[in-house]
């Protein structure tokens, strides 16, 4: 038996969201770094709709979209809020339960890393290559951004 949403085309991916310490910087990596575009208006949320939406009180959220880049217009964007008061929680790590990683495919691997460390990001482990049958060999490192949030950087080489 299909799943339903293998054959509904009414469902659409939107946006996977990262909570910044600082907004604008962290964009600005995304910007610089994958090639990710501003698009759409600045956010800027307070009030009791946002309360009512977040079960918080009184915060303000602050951000933008970024769009991914390799989808085109309607692409997935990345949406990255700034939340005021800040609330204060260790990141995730690899191995542990919810939201991980995000994985670009690149070009150039080693290129792209130094950049990223470049910019204030910091290496999780090393470069590894892997043979996958039938696909090709991939390389690839994990790597967090500047605000420690994982990356995964892919670079393939078909058989």
């Amino acid at each position: 038996m299909e799943h339903k949403a293998y054959m509904s085309s009414d469902i659409r991916y939107a946006h996977t969201n990262i909570v910044a310490r600082d907004w604008r910087k962290l964009s600005t990596f995304y910007e610089e770094v994958f090639d990710c575009e501003p698009i759409g208006v600045e956010r800027d949320y307070a009030g009791e709709t946002v309360d009512k939406l977040t079960g918080m009180s009184g915060i303000r959220v602050r951000g933008r979209h970024l769009r991914l880049p390799g989808h085109g217009e309607s692409g997935p964007t990345l949406e990255i809020f700034q939340y005021k008061p800040e609330n204060s929680r260790s990141n995730l790590k690899l191995d542990g339960p919810g939201f991980a990683h995000m994985a670009f495919v690149v070009d150039d691997l080693e290129s792209k890393r130094a950049e990223i460390l470049g910019h204030g990001g910091r290496e999780v482990g090393d470069v590894v290559t892997i043979d996958i049958e039938g696909e090709g060999e991939l390389t690839l490192i994990y790597i967090e951004d500047p605000e420690g949030n994982v990356l995964e950087l892919q670079q393939w080489k078909n058989p």
